[in-house]
């Protein structure tokens, strides 16, 4: 099993930064911009010879007794206990504070593995800046840049002495990546926690709580999945945090890394336009989707008709994808929404022969044949598989630049019926068939050719005038 490095510390001392190196990404957000982080962040570590997780963590706030502050907090505490070593990150620049002696104590009383990092030292000498901190009494202070790479290599190489080393394998995952998104808010990290049967990322009352896309690993009756939380998509004029707007980026990536999404909406208040942006989003990045209508509890039987016609009218292009009535803080309604989750990630992935695929293009077209198209019409001879997730059939024919989008539609319908393709939206390509004569130059004619076409224009001439 990989060794685990946790990162904690005060808030805004570069634990962030510090995650983003050791695993050479931009997982993590990083600004000038104290109690960034906020729930646990996993990485894969790729600086130094053997392979480790990172854990990324909130600001450690031991005075904090309530509020989003406390659950950071908790959220820290609970991730030190998961840790193999834990790296204590202070700032270089800002000397020993109060915090950092009371997370000292902490760790010492929870008898933690502890390397204690002093950051933000380039250009300071290494001695000097380090020797205030000894009496943290948590050992040797070790003096690094997370910014700029100082030191950071000899750090994963001390960080991980005395684990047994192993060949680094590049994981790929074959199971479902499922990325819950939606409007701020509306219930996702309580889904999440609810799924996971833990606290395990932070679920406030308060907008905008989750700004990283935190992904996490679990297992359901022997199926493993990988959830995916992600921060509330506000409608674009009233996202002014610059903080925000990174979260927003790292949601959108999250839906383009996912093979499925669940689009949580909250049914205690109208569908608004930015969930059907959200779920047009969704559609133009080819993921398969389940609709997840939460607090459906909280509603009486009328309130419940008049939300199932918003539905209808406002979200009627999202016709391939099931929808569900859950309560994710009670958790009814979620065995059914994994099971969409299932079918809708085997119909993403599926695997059609060209045979198959064929065969039901001939059905399409002999039950309602494409229009015509100037003098004739298309034909459509063949079709086959070009790539999943979402699932990409090519049809080859003749003339098919003169089929229309109606008729698209029609065959990715019929397609998805045939097919059983549930949940996945689905796409077709048309590729005309290449004419060898189109340009072809004619051969000159020879004297005798030349002859006869002479003689037949004069028989011509002379018989019609």
């Amino acid at each position: 099993m990989k060794p685990t490095l946790v990162l904690v510390g005060r808030p805004n001392v570069g634990k962030s930064t510090l995650f983003n190196r050791l695993t050479r990404s931009r997982d993590a957000i990083v600004a000038d911009i104290p109690g960034l982080t906020r729930d646990r962040h996993y990485g894969h570590g790729r600086i130094g010879d053997m392979p480790y997780l990172v854990m990324d963590t909130g600001g450690l706030e031991p005075v904090v007794k309530d509020g989003i502050m406390y659950a950071m907090a908790q959220q820290s505490l609970q991730a030190i206990d998961e840790a193999d070593k834990v790296l204590f990150i202070v700032d270089g620049r800002q000397g020993v504070a109060a915090q950092d002696k009371i997370i000292a104590e902490q760790l010492r009383r929870k008898g933690c593995n502890v390397l204690l990092i002093v950051n933000k030292t380039e250009g300071m000498d290494a001695a000097v800046v380090t020797a205030e901190f000894y009496e943290l009494g948590l050992g040797r202070p070790y003096a690094i840049s997370a910014l700029h790479g100082d030191h950071v290599n000899e750090l994963v190489t001390l960080a991980l002495e005395g684990f047994p080393g192993s060949e680094e394998i590049e994981e790929k995952s074959d199971h479902p990546r499922i990325a819950i998104v939606g409007r701020p808010n509306v219930g996702k990290s309580t889904l999440v926690n609810t799924l996971l049967g833990e606290e395990r990322v932070i679920a406030f009352d308060q907008p905008g709580t989750t700004r990283d896309s935190i992904y996490i690993d679990f297992e359901s009756k022997g199926s493993q999945y990988t959830l995916i939380d992600t921060a509330g998509l506000r409608r674009r004029g009233r996202t002014k945090e610059t903080v925000e707007k990174f979260s927003a980026i790292k949601t959108l990536q999250a839906i383009e890394d996912a093979n499925v999404v669940v689009l949580v909406l909250d049914a205690k208040t109208e569908i608004a336009e930015q969930d059907a942006h959200i779920a047009d989003f969704i559609l133009q990045s080819g993921r398969a989707l389940v609709v997840a209508i939460n607090k459906w509890d909280g509603l009486d039987g009328y309130q419940r008709e008049i939300t199932k016609r918003e539905l209808s009218r406002k979200l009627g292009f999202l016709g391939f994808a099931k929808l569900h009535y859950i309560s994710a803080l009670k958790g009814s309604g979620l065995k059914k929404l994994l099971l969409s989750i299932d079918q809708a990630y085997t119909a993403a992935m599926a695997d059609l022969s060209t045979p198959l695929l064929t065969r039901a293009l001939h059905a399409a077209v002999e039950k309602h044949a494409p229009p015509r198209g100037g003098m004739s019409r298309p034909k459509l001879r063949y079709a086959h598989q070009g790539g999943s997730n979402p699932p990409l059939v090519v049809v080859h024919g003749s003339m098919l630049e003169h089929v229309p989008e109606t008729y698209r539609r029609y065959l990715e319908g019929f397609f998805r019926d045939t097919f059983n393709l549930s949940g996945t939206p689905l796409q077709v390509v048309f590729r005309t068939g290449h004419n060898p004569y189109a340009y072809k130059k004619p051969a000159p004619l020879t004297a005798v050719e030349e002859r006869r076409a002479h003689n037949r224009r004069r028989r011509n001439r002379k018989k019609y005038g």
